[in-house]
């Protein structure tokens, strides 16, 4: 019929061929002649059951999400659904891979579906921003009960063929030969006979639902939500379900899903999804990528044996290097300990532990890195060492072999320069806890060679992480924008503000928590430790760390910890100080508002991204927006600091900058040329490096 349609006829089992790589897509290109092969079917005597499957390596995958948005061509997904269910004859999904979103909502409108053993089901409609806008908060339910749909739907995660088929979603699960099996079990129903009832007149699961329960898991999943309107909105929908004639309840998410696809959340999370897929992308079509079989780590403390984990999770081996048997043997012993959580809460199997411990091999000889292919220095945040590091590393690593550096601030060209071999050095900045944060900066040095940066990325995405590659300054993207960040938090109290002030601001804006708590968190100590480096100081902070008071480990930092609690108190003592430190500065104390919080914080922030595009340091503003989401905590339904300065508007944040200028002398509000230029155009194209 299409290039991306087609069917045959299988004695008497029409199967309908779906071929739109790479994930089968529902594009008008692929809707329009599917209606019209099923509209045909419907009517055809020669076809007595129908199997819809599709070729490659998935089933349907979901819509076309570059079509969110915008009109969509007819017939539209829904169209579809309602004719599957006006066919009397049996119709069959044959599920491989993914059925996902719009993909398990054509499933849905099929009265049966067999999957392949491996395939995944789910509706991740909730990860950009929306909820199933083709009848799956609707459908779903029926099928499986409201309250397993509730949890499928406002989390986004997928379940397995297995759990499908106990839920009641699948009604076979087959092991190999899908397209035959489903066929087989096709002409196996229409030698059963009808009538064939679609899944929107099934009702018994409904009504067995306890509304109750439902909406105390919805009211719990709500707390959850963190502003994010989706999956309430997903809730509403699913609620539906049980209170309304299905008509009614379809139409009221379809208006949901409008509401969501117009506005600025969902528009920041479609951008975020586009955003990470670009993120990663190196120069060159033709790059020829290394092999990476065995990964070397030198450093077996926390950020090492995290990144070690890492590796192993993606089922790389790894060689552990430490200086000593007693820190070898205490990395190992902590690597095995998160395993072990792991397995206690459900996440990890017992075998698939023993299976990531199997590919660990310890050691303290530099020359057991030999044979790898990757090496990866996770030392003491100290230049020096890190030189002493990459000597013996260039000594003893094989030709070809990666080496990098997990530095978070130090300039990864000079320690290029340590070696021999500058072009297979780059920067691998993980985030702590490395086995579980997502972000990975991929630093480009300026000689490291471009097929060194496409191997890394390639890897990233092997080991789960989500890669962006960015330049070498102090910093880099991530830290260089959070010190902007945190540059007023000192002054905000000064003037006036409590730390819980602050951070409330922060976490009302959507943060997981304020920079103080987030300080508390990580340890005063660290940053202290840093400052002193660099010969700087933090007249409040410093005083803390001088009384030992470095956060959670000690009990007490910028709040209280009782009695081993991570719950912060508000610290009586520390708000004294605060204002004795301003008397003795000759501060004048006075109220200071959530608003003046988030412009002397973030607009810092958006300004600071704009210096870095304007160096160069990161390709696209797109890519700001992805490292800070993924590794600091902005908000999702923001989009990122760029695409919500984008929404603030440029001329404001440069109006305000400006303002606090004024205000206070601080060369951290003087508007960068690359925001001045968004305030003219209200467009970040074009805006970086000139």
């Amino acid at each position: 019929m299409s290039s991306s349609v087609s069917v045959a006829n299988e004695n008497g089992v029409a199967v309908v061929t779906i071929d739109n790589p790479p994930v089968n897509a529902l594009s008008f290109h692929v809707r329009k002649p599917l209606y019209d092969a099923l509209a045909a079917l419907r009517d055809d005597p020669a076809a007595r059951a129908i199997v819809i499957v599709c070729a490659g390596r998935t089933f349907v995958a979901g819509a076309d999400i570059t079509e969110f948005g915008k009109p969509i061509e007819q017939p539209e997904l829904r169209a579809i659904v309602a004719l599957l269910e006006t066919i009397a004859k049996p119709t069959v999904a044959a599920i491989h891979g993914t059925a996902l979103g719009g993909g398990l909502e054509l499933a849905l409108g099929c009265h049966f579906r067999v999957a392949d053993a491996g395939a995944k089901l789910g509706l991740p409609e909730v990860k950009l921003g929306l909820l199933p806008g083709g009848g799956g908060t609707v459908r779903l339910p029926r099928l499986v009960g409201a309250l397993k749909a509730l949890g499928m739907i406002v989390s986004g995660t997928p379940i397995s063929a297995g759990e499908a088929i106990a839920a009641g979603l699948a009604d076979a699960v087959v092991d190999s030969n899908l397209l035959a099996e489903a066929i087989r079990f096709a002409r196996e129903m229409a030698d059963r006979g009808g009538p064939f009832v679609p899944v929107r007149d099934r009702d018994d699961r409904l009504a067995e639902t306890d509304l109750a329960a439902f909406d105390a898991q919805a009211a719990g999943l709500a707390k959850k939500a963190r502003g994010l309107e989706a999956p309430l909105a997903c809730a509403e929908a699913v609620r539906n379900a049980i209170t309304l004639p299905f008509d009614e309840a379809l139409a009221a998410e379809r208006l949901l899903f409008q509401k969501l696809v117009s506005g600025d959340q969902s528009r920041a999370q479609r951008h975020l999804f586009f955003a990470e897929r670009e993120a990663a992308k190196v120069p060159g079509k033709d790059l020829q990528k290394r092999r990476i079989e065995r990964v070397g780590i030198i450093g077996a403390g926390t950020m090492g044996g995290g990144i070690a984990m890492a590796f192993a999770n993606g089922s790389l081996p790894v060689t552990l290097l430490e200086t000593s048997e007693e820190a070898l043997r205490r990395g190992l012993a902590t690597i095995e300990k998160n395993y072990a959580v792991s397995v206690s809460r459900g996440s990890l199997t017992e075998e698939a532990k023993q299976q990531r411990l199997g590919l660990f091999k310890g050691s303290t000889d530099y020359a057991d890195l030999a044979g790898c292919d990757l090496i990866v220095e996770a030392v003491f945040e100290d230049m020096t060492v890190k030189k002493e590091v990459f000597g013996k590393l260039d000594a003893i690593a094989k030709p070809g072999a990666i080496l990098a550096t997990n530095t978070s601030y130090l300039d990864v060209n000079e320690i290029a320069a340590s070696t021999s071999r500058p072009e297979d050095v780059l920067g691998m900045h993980f985030f702590s806890p490395a086995n579980v944060m997502k972000l990975l900066e991929i630093v480009r040095a300026e000689r490291t060679a471009p097929e060194v940066l496409a191997t890394v990325a390639d890897l990233a995405r092997r080991i789960g992480k989500v890669a962006v590659v960015v330049g070498v300054c102090h910093g880099f993207v991530g830290n260089r924008m959070l010190a902007a960040r945190g540059s007023e938090n000192e002054f905000l109290l000064l003037e006036g503000a409590t730390p819980s002030q602050v951070d409330k601001a922060l976490v009302d804006f959507g943060w997981p928590m304020g920079p103080f708590q987030m300080g508390d968190l990580a340890g005063l100590d660290i940053g202290w430790r840093n400052r002193k480096a660099r010969g700087q100081t933090a007249v409040i902070a410093d005083t803390l760390c001088e009384q030992g008071h470095f956060g959670q480990k000690t009990g007490r930092g910028w709040y209280r910890y009782e009695s081993g609690s991570r719950e912060p108190v508000t610290d009586s003592e520390v708000e004294a100080l605060i204002r004795a430190k301003a008397a003795e500065l000759g501060i004048g104390q006075r109220e200071v508002g959530a608003d003046e919080i988030i412009e002397r914080t973030l607009y810092p922030l958006v300004n600071e991204g704009a210096k870095i595009l304007e160096e160069g340091i990161a390709a696209r503003a797109s890519d700001i927006d992805v490292v800070w989401v993924n590794g600091y905590g902005f908000p999702i339904g923001k989009g990122g600091p760029m695409f919500w300065a984008a929404l603030e508007g440029g001329p404001r944040i440069v109006e305000r900058l400006e303002h606090w200028h004024r205000q206070t002398g601080r060369p951290i509000f003087e508007p960068a040329p690359a925001l001045r230029r968004v305030a003219e155009t209200r467009a970040w194209e074009g805006a970086g490096a000139r």
